[in-house]
């Protein structure tokens, strides 16, 4: 699992919107700037997420967290997009 979550995330370099990624709605409390920069989205791997942010600002993929689902909840997602 290690491998193929490396190589999804390698892959982002190529292609950071793949038909398995799916876009994340930013709570309406985030700063402005960064929902203005940032794009959310994430990448399902069996029961594994890679959420990450697309800046098409400053050229950049972040990737945020890799998780397993259950009991990851993307509860955390303003507050690592804050640190952005």
């Amino acid at each position: 699992m290690r491998q193929r979550i490396r190589r999804a995330i390698d892959e982002l370099a190529q292609d950071p919107r793949p038909p398995t990624s799916e876009a994340l709605t930013l709570p309406d409390s985030l700063d402005a700037r960064i929902k203005a920069e940032w794009e959310a989205r994430r990448i399902k791997l069996d029961d594994w997420r890679v959420v990450y942010a697309i800046s098409e600002t400053w050229h950049e993929i972040a990737v945020l967290s890799v998780g397993q689902r259950p009991p990851y909840d993307y509860e955390d997602l303003e507050d690592v997009l804050a640190e952005l």
